[in-house]
């Protein structure tokens, strides 16, 4: 806490607002990656206290809403057999599918349960062998690794009845699919902390120099907010385009080498479909074929899953940075965390979810 505590000081966090007002010379976008940076700019009040020329917009960084209706509806498929164990993450229960939740499937009759870990469903299978336990394996490269364990785990045990239904995504070329759309607003990109302490920063490199944008590693506290938003003006206002690391106490540019040897002994690169965005190639892992005894892909074969998505809902629009939630007629109002619409509203790093939290009674969102 003692370290933690120089990166929330006032008096810093005013000095380098001060620093981002005194450089700022023209209006300026950058987006914010990462949801749970997305939270906390907001929770924190920076994004009303920037220049008035400087917008931050908010990016695909949450792994809950970027998951796809088609997968949703194969993860409600899986979860009513009668002879599985679903389980998942918590904020997964009330993403909405083509026609319901995993907790509608669960009240009706569904074994769906909320797991902190893969490790914990590997207990589970350990417990049920006579169950088929499926874990929805969702998230960044952040969470990829303990996924990739949880499968070493399973077969040093002999758990045959463990399996993942995998949507785990990359971001690099998420980035990439944004920096490429016609609907494109964003000049630099705070990238996120959490993701670079896997991957290091090496990945962002080729990106900042074809599109020409400057990309800030980022951590989630005050300071380092600002500290990168700080970086990200600096660059746009000398010309410049490079990585740069504003989260030195837990970033390396190599990453984490023994997690990213783990990941790459059990997954393998794929396209990837992305909710609200679409499919974006090489965007995503799935287990080797090495492998295939624990994905449930392949373990219970299905028809396609392409629900429909709901019109009313801009959560593509919001992911890409081109609306933000309170443009979207429906938020607060038919959209709400109680009847979310989209996934943007349910996950606890949605920014619908944020903006519904904090800005709600504000009004804020519409001019910046």
């Amino acid at each position: 806490m003692k370290e933690l505590a120089r990166f929330r000081d006032p008096a810093v966090a005013q000095r380098v607002l001060r620093e981002i007002h005194e450089t700022l010379s023209k209006p300026r976008v950058i987006m914010e990656i990462c949801g749970g940076q997305t939270h906390a700019l907001l929770r924190h009040g920076i994004d009303q206290l920037l220049p008035a020329g400087l917008e931050l917009v908010h990016g695909p960084g949450c792994p809950v809403c970027v998951t796809p209706v088609e997968i949703i509806d194969q993860a409600i498929a899986l979860a009513a057999r009668p002879q599985v164990v679903f389980t998942t993450f918590g904020d997964m229960m009330r993403v909405p599918g083509s026609g319901k939740d995993l907790l509608t499937v669960k009240s009706e009759g569904g074994d769906v349960r909320i797991v902190y870990s893969p490790l914990d469903a590997v207990a589970i299978a350990r417990s049920n062998r006579d169950r088929k336990v499926v874990f929805l394996a969702i998230g960044f490269e952040t969470t990829a690794p303990n996924t990739a364990l949880a499968v070493a785990q399973a077969h040093r045990e002999r758990l045959d009845n463990f399996s993942l239904l995998v949507s785990h995504m990359l971001v690099p070329p998420a980035m990439r699919a944004l920096l490429q759309s016609p609907l494109n607003r964003v000049q630099a990109f705070l990238a996120a902390g959490h993701v670079c302490a896997v991957t290091g920063w090496q990945p962002y490199e080729r990106i900042a120099e074809e599109f020409g944008v400057p990309i800030v590693v980022t951590g989630f506290e005050t300071v380092d907010l600002l500290r990168g938003i700080l970086g990200a003006v600096r660059q746009l206002e000398t010309g410049e385009a490079r990585v740069e690391n504003a989260y030195e106490r837990i970033v390396k540019k190599e990453g984490n080498p023994a997690a990213l040897q783990q990941i790459h002994r059990v997954f393998e690169v794929c396209d990837r479909s992305w909710r609200g965005i679409g499919v974006l190639p090489e965007s995503g892992w799935r287990l080797r074929p090495e492998w295939a005894a624990f994905d449930a892909d392949k373990l219970f074969p299905a028809p396609g899953f392409a629900g429909p998505a709901v019109t009313e809902c801009i959560s593509g629009l919001i992911l890409q940075g081109a609306k933000k939630p309170p443009q979207c007629p429906a938020f607060a109002v038919r959209c709400t965390p109680q009847t979310p619409l989209g996934a943007t509203m349910v996950s606890g790093e949605g920014a619908c979810a944020a903006y519904y939290r904090y800005r709600k009674s504000s009004g804020d969102g519409h001019g910046r």
